[in-house]
């Protein structure tokens, strides 16, 4: 057994030297996590390489580099990485499934890239694929990938994971290709989801969109089942919990407490998105400078934005905002020896990013929408014995483990302010307090448990599924069938209605017989070795009406009454003997 990997990128880095390629590891979340899978299967990855290259030979060399690593590339043309990557996946699924209704865009050519470039990785994959493998396909940029894989591999264990928000149906319902993508989701066994919010979001849309069956966390289709959970994705707790006293991590936080002075530091980490709320908290602040003097010269905001498609026009503009608006808040308060708002627009190497985590007094997280958060967590695990506090949006899916935040509406500017007043004016004892009990969550719910956690269910349900598959009725089940129905000399033919004579809707009254079912049953009927029975829990007036001149026996009410030739016959009592009784008490 296999299992293999399938993401929009590869976990590698590759520089071009001057003659050749250098193929780097990516160290991350996702690649930490499912590296870290206690399984003895070969772990194989399929995925764009990240960078462009359309000669042949180029390909080649870097095929066979990554392959050594078990890594199997899907090269992309520049015209499938705008129309699929920055156009679907990021200017359509991504402002959706972000709440960012106005920022949609919709164009045919991104939607036929999105189609064609997962077809693409589908071909990739297969090669390596065997029945018994397990397939774990990650996020919006393959939503279409299960169902193509599963039309191919149709006893293959597929799960797929979806990182970002799920929108609410009536959001949902506005993307054009609703179904085809929701149809593409449900080729895995198994769909993963971070909270239980989002979970809900993608059933009802399931519901309302496809109107098939939905029961809790399941799916029901004609072959198996599609079952939906929620997987709460961690980070590497040790490695963040025992960073901060590495002899080169407490250097750098010595030499960063001497440069920033005596001041509290309120700490800020995002990659550049619209979704972060970046201008959002940068207001919070800048209101709480301004009503909050006596923290002048006290108080500094070291706000870090990862760069990010800052080539796209809306994110250049974005960044703009903030540039200018930082600008503005220092150039109004800053004094000869303080500086409000520490700006770096760059990304920090993990030993300098775990050193902010260590001096920083206050972590603000807050996410106008983001799927789960993993900078509130480890901003938690790198605190030992130190007190610190978390201000943390609501609309972040780590807002539901991390309940001892200050947690806030990122919307309300007013309430950000409060919460960076109350931080700072928070005991000491309650700050170790609240610490200990998010820790004490995050410490146990790891990314190597998600990752564990996700491929045990899978393949218990893909079990399950499988031994579904086996009980499908096939060719030579059917001769059998039709042999033993031939030579029978009486046959008892029970039926239920409901889900199996007539599909499930969701009007009952709408389950209406078919002219086709209505002549096959006057055709079983009229055979007089034959005795036809139809269970049901509707009433004994709408099963006369629908199959009236039909020579059938009925179980009706769900048993409370029954037909048999031709005669009605009730299964209840007359008389309630205790119906007396209740009445009393």
């Amino acid at each position: 057994m296999k299992i293999l990997i399938i993401a929009n990128r590869l976990p590698v880095k590759i520089e071009r030297t001057e003659d050749s390629f250098v193929v780097k590891r990516s160290e991350g979340g996702l690649a930490t996590g499912l590296g870290s899978l206690e399984t003895d299967a070969e772990m194989h990855w399929v995925g764009w390489p990240g960078v462009h290259v359309d000669d042949e030979n180029e390909k080649q060399e870097i095929t066979e580099k990554l392959n050594e690593l078990n890594y199997h590339p899907v090269f992309l043309s520049g015209e499938q990485i705008e129309n699929y990557y920055e156009g679907y996946s990021n200017s359509t699924i991504w402002p959706l499934c972000h709440y960012f209704f106005a920022y949609i865009q919709y164009k045919a050519e991104y939607w036929e890239a999105y189609r064609q470039v997962n077809t693409l990785f589908c071909e990739e994959a297969l090669p390596f694929i065997e029945d018994d493998d397990i397939v774990w396909i990650q996020d919006y940029q393959l939503m279409l990938l299960p169902k193509k894989i599963r039309d191919k591999k149709p006893k293959v264990n597929i799960g797929y994971f979806h990182h970002i928000p799920f929108p609410s149906y009536e959001l949902f319902r506005v993307l054009p290709e609703r179904e085809q993508v929701l149809e593409g989701l449900l080729g895995a066994d198994l769909i993963g989801f971070h909270t239980h919010d989002y979970m809900r979001h993608f059933i009802s849309a399931i519901y309302r969109v496809l109107d098939l069956n939905c029961n809790l966390d399941e799916i029901s289709l004609k072959d198996r089942i599609v079952h939906v959970d929620a997987f709460p994705m961690g980070i590497n707790y040790e490695q963040y919990h025992r960073a901060p006293s590495l002899p080169e991590v407490k250097k750098i936080s010595k030499r960063l407490i001497e440069e920033l002075g005596n001041q509290t530091i309120v700490l800020s980490v995002d990659r550049l998105d619209y979704s972060k709320g970046i201008l959002h908290r940068l207001n919070g602040f800048a209101n709480f400078l301004e009503n909050h003097p006596e923290y002048h010269k006290k108080v500094s905001l070291a706000m870090i934005v990862v760069p990010s498609r800052d080539a796209v026009d809306r994110y250049a503009d974005l960044k703009t905002r903030i540039d200018q608006y930082i600008g503005k808040i220092n150039g109004m308060y800053s004094t000869l020896g303080w500086t409000p708002v520490y700006y770096f627009y760059q990304s920090f190497p993990f030993n300098e990013l775990v050193a902010l985590y260590d001096i920083a007094d206050i972590a603000m997280v807050t996410p106008l929408r983001d799927g789960m958060n993993l900078v509130a967590k480890e901003y938690l695990a790198t605190k030992r014995g130190k007190p610190g506090v978390l201000i943390l949006s609501e609309m972040a899916g780590a807002a539901i483990e991390l309940t001892d935040a200050i947690i806030i509406n990122p919307n309300d500017t007013q309430e950000i302010e409060a919460a960076i007043l109350q931080a700072l004016t928070m005991p000491k004892k309650e700050q170790r307090i609240r610490l200990n009990n998010m820790q004490k969550r995050i410490s146990t719910q790891t990314v190597k448990k998600w990752a564990n956690d996700f491929v045990k269910e899978l393949l218990y349900i893909s079990k399950q599924n499988n031994e579904i598959f086996q009980k499908i009725v096939g060719k030579r089940q059917l001769s059998q069938i039709k042999k033993e129905y031939d030579q029978a000399y009486t046959r008892l033919i029970l039926l239920d209605y409901d889900g199996t004579l007539s599909p499930f809707v969701k009007n009952p009254e709408d389950a209406v017989p078919s002219k086709e079912l209505l002549n096959l049953l006057k055709k079983m009927t009229a055979d007089k070795k034959n005795k036809v029975v139809i269970n049901s829990g509707r009433n004994r007036q709408v099963l006369d009406k629908w199959f009236k001149g039909i020579d059938l026996d009925f179980a009706a009410e769900h048993g409370a009454f029954f037909k048999e030739n031709h005669k009605w016959h009730k299964n209840v009592q007359e008389k309630i003997t205790w119906d007396d009784e209740i009445l009393r008490i």
